[in-house]
Order: C-alpha cells, then sequence, then structure tokens
C-alpha cells in the first residue's frame, strides 16, 4: 500500500507499507500540486496525481484527524481530496470544488483509466474497497431499511423505533448490538456506546467483509447489486 503513518499514528495494520524515505513528504505534494494548477495543468488531473502521490494514511493537523485508509484497506479518496483542496483554495473554482466533493463527480473527459491511472493500482483497489465497502453497503443499509418498513406495514405491524436494527439482521444475520461487540472484539478496542463517523465508516466495511466472507456467491451479487441501484438513485448515477 502506498501510504506510512504519521508519527503520532498507531502501528500500520495490514497492507500498510512502513516509512519510505524515497516518498514525497505531504509538503512537497501540495507544493507540486500548486505549481502543476498555477503552470496551467487542469486542476482535477492535478488533483489526482497529488492524491497518487500522498505518503499518509492518516494525520493530525490543526487538531483534526484525517483518516485516509480505513482498517488498513478501504481508501477515502474524497476525504483526502477536500484536504489537498483546502491548500489550493484560491487556485480552484468554488463551483467545481463542491461538484467535486459533494457528489464525488469528476469531469466526465477523466475515464476510470484516466483516474486509476493517476491515483496508482494500490490506491485504486483500495479505493475500490471504500465504494464498495462502504458506499455500496450503506446504500444497501438503506434500501433494506425501506424494505422492512414496507413489509412491516404491508403486515400491518407498527412503525418499529429499530428499523435499522432489523436491517441489519436482515442482511447480516444477527442483531446490531452483537455485531458490534464482535467488531470491537475482533479490531481490538474498547467498546463504544456512540460510533464517531469513522468508526460508523470502519464498522460498516467490516460489515462488508463479513457479509462477502458469510455469504453465498449469489446472496453476495443480489445484496451488491442491491446496493448499487439504491446509490444510482442517491446520487442521480448510473
Amino acid at each position: 500500500m502506498t501510504f506510512t503513518q504519521t508519527e503520532a499514528a498507531p502501528a500500520p495494520a495490514a497492507g500498510v507499507a512502513a516509512q519510505d524515505a524515497s516518498r514525497p513528504s505531504p509538503s512537497d505534494v501540495i507544493r507540486r500540486l500548486r505549481e502543476a494548477i498555477t503552470s496551467g495543468m487542469p486542476w482535477q488531473q492535478a488533483l489526482l496525481e497529488a492524491v497518487g502521490r500522498w505518503p499518509l494514511a492518516v494525520e493530525e493537523r490543526d487538531g483534526v484527524r484525517y483518516q485516509y485508509l480505513l482498517l488498513g484497506e478501504a481508501f477515502d479518496w474524497l476525504m483526502l481530496a477536500g484536504r489537498l483542496l483546502e491548500e489550493v483554495e484560491c487556485l480552484v473554482p468554488d463551483e467545481g470544488k463542491e461538484a467535486l466533493l459533494f457528489t464525488g463527480k469528476l469531469p466526465s473527459e477523466i475515464t476510470d483509466q484516466q483516474f486509476q491511472q493517476a491515483i496508482g493500482p494500490d490506491k485504486y483497489r483500495a479505493h475500490l474497497n471504500y465504494f464498495y465497502g462502504v458506499m455500496v453497503e450503506e446504500a444497501l443499509l438503506l434500501e433494506v431499511e425501506e424494505e422492512v418498513r414496507k413489509d412491516r406495514t404491508a403486515h400491518g405491524l407498527p412503525e418499529s423505533r429499530d428499523i435499522t436494527g432489523l436491517a441489519h439482521e436482515r442482511i447480516y444475520g444477527a442483531p446490531q448490538e452483537e455485531l458490534l461487540a464482535d467488531f470491537w472484539c475482533e479490531t481490538v478496542r474498547p467498546a463504544s456506546r456512540k460510533l464517531s463517523v469513522l468508526e460508523l465508516k470502519e464498522f460498516t466495511y467490516w460489515l462488508f467483509k463479513r457479509r462477502v466472507a458469510c455469504t453465498d456467491s449469489a446472496k453476495v451479487a443480489s445484496d451488491t447489486k442491491k446496493g448499487l441501484e439504491m446509490l444510482a438513485r442517491m446520487t442521480g448515477a448510473h
């Protein structure tokens, strides 16, 4: 994995490379990003190349923790893009920046192959892990929550206060509380009654891996398709 860790970060997870002196520093990446944009390179292309060169899996900046790589495997490239765009704010039009960060959509002239080449094969694979393991999995959960509501209405049952818990049991075969307990245990962390945004993403990715490992391939494919279709409806994508 083409990441390393900050000194203040935990020890690298599996798949995260150790410190490599040959890699550029964050300040070098940001400097080259500015130079590329001011020299006339389209900012989107310059941004993707900066993402490809970025060396850190996690960093602390102005008291804020930026976790770009979840559980050592899933790369949230848009979080990193937002971090980098803060450094070149005056060089990028607000409309284009907001379109990217809020929709995740790059200009149509940037193909998936160009995206992959710009950020590199390791980061691209980790990006796919995040896309399917977090974004699609979140969409699947929302879709199944809606199915649970419709089923209860069709059977004359009252609205449940735990639709999310019922959806977890339908997808993953266990109550949400039990799944959370397994998650805390497997990731060797103290149990928390309230998940942070980061922990929720990590839990979602962990659920995705559990679903793929414990479900037959036909059901995995069906549920993934369901999540993709829901995500497409949510984003207006195809």
